[in-house]
């Protein structure tokens, strides 16, 4: 087992000791009010950790600290991990970004598109176009999630048993199945829309790999990059670094809430959309493979300019998801000035984002308020692990974009 550990200090990595202070105790505040249990924050530069903080309790409860080596559930920053995976079978040559999804999944060959209705009076048409693969990793495939409760198609998604976007019970097959019989929001490749579009490219990998997922990963991307504790379940010997999953309670504080089934062995429904379990150390060096642009200590995943397209704007027009009329990711505090790229957000107008960055930072976030970023610019990244399914009153990543930004001096 290895542990995040600080290597340099900031101010030799040209961080300012201060503004890290006014980092840490920003983060302890939401902790001492109860919004938060605990939490880790780790700042990088030119791959080196300059700052590492732990703070508070990952299970208040039995009152255990978080440590460095503590276990989160990222749920959503499995989406990337999901997507390097693609974009390797790409590299190969076993998958192109513009094949079609009915090639590979053909339930999904006769795809139908949203018209007018609600429920039983729903009413569609043929789509105009194939779902791509590319339409999968941008979230442009007119796929949606059962739980946003604001278009009819969401409506059906509820009505066939995805409310928490996956069939309880059943394997990434047969759940992907179910998405195949649901109509589009829109027209592939026309519109943003945050959905489970990355457990349908999941699936694909199954089947072009001819491996499950879970196996997939760990034989070309965890077990080369040495992320010892990251996968989509923890054993015996690993379940007490677990972090305890929270929610907020109805008096205003958190309580603990049901979250992945990552105890007692391996969970029948692999979710490449947020699967996973990782350690800040594991989390790190996929963030290491990204910023040096798909190598690692002699391991190339990656070509170069995969890593670039990767990290590039690929929304209809270059526009933001804000222009494309989306609704906020349920993991992103804000959409404006905020592209996407083949499965990563990427900053496109520094100006129009709520919090100080850098044109070209890209990185996503997860639904338990966990979220990294690369700035390729200033050679940083960054990660804060914690545990909360938050709401969007939230306001801790916004404010953490912000203070990492002030501490950046060289």
């Amino acid at each position: 087992m290895a542990t995040l550990r600080q290597e340099v200090e900031p101010d030799e990595a040209g961080l300012d000791v201060k503004a890290l202070d006014r980092l840490d105790q920003a983060c302890a505040h939401f902790v001492d009010e109860g919004r938060l249990p605990g939490f880790l924050v780790a700042v990088a530069r030119g791959g080196r950790v300059a700052h590492l903080t732990t703070y508070g309790r990952r299970d208040v409860a039995a009152d255990l600290p978080v440590e460095a080596d503590t276990l989160w559930r990222i749920y959503s920053m499995t989406k990337p991990v999901t997507s390097v995976a693609a974009l390797m079978l790409v590299e190969e040559g076993r998958l192109s970004l513009d094949d079609r999804l009915g090639d590979h999944l053909p339930a999904f060959a006769d795809a139908r598109v949203y018209e007018s209705g609600e429920g039983a009076d729903v009413r569609t048409r043929p789509a105009g176009g194939p779902i791509r693969i590319r339409h999968l990793l941008t979230h442009t495939s007119g796929l949606t999630f059962g739980f946003y409760h604001s278009h009819p198609v969401d409506a059906l998604y509820r009505e066939a048993g995805l409310e928490s976007s996956v069939v309880p019970g059943t394997d990434l097959a047969h759940t992907v199945d179910v998405y195949a019989r649901m109509p589009l929001q829109f027209e592939p490749g026309t519109q943003w829309n945050y959905s489970v579009s990355t457990n349908v490219l999941g699936r694909v990998i199954e089947v072009v790999s001819g491996q499950p997922l879970d196996a997939f990963f760990a034989d070309r991307i965890l077990g080369p990059l040495g992320m010892t504790d990251a996968g989509f379940h923890v054993g015996d010997e690993q379940a007490h670094r677990l972090s305890e999953l929270y929610g907020e309670s109805d008096g205003g504080g958190i309580k603990p809430v049901p979250g992945l089934p990552l105890r007692g062995g391996r969970p029948r429904l692999l979710s490449g959309s947020g699967g996973m379990v990782a350690s800040a150390y594991d989390f790190h060096r996929f963030m290491e493979l990204l910023r040096r642009r798909g190598e690692l200590d002699g391991v190339r995943l990656l070509a170069p300019e995969t890593v670039d397209l990767m990290t590039r704007n690929h929304l209809p027009g270059g526009a933001d998801l804000r222009a494309h009329g989306s609704r906020p990711a349920h993991d992103e505090p804000n959409n404006d000035g905020i592209g996407f790229g083949l499965g990563v957000s990427v900053v496109v107008d520094p100006e129009r984002t709520l919090s100080p960055s850098v044109a070209g930072t890209f990185g996503w976030s997860g639904a338990a308020t966990t979220t990294f970023w690369v700035d390729p610019v200033r050679d940083l990244t960054v990660q804060f692990m914690t545990q909360v399914r938050p709401t969007t009153s939230l306001g801790v990543i916004p404010e953490l974009r912000r203070l990492v930004h002030e501490a950046v001096t060289g």
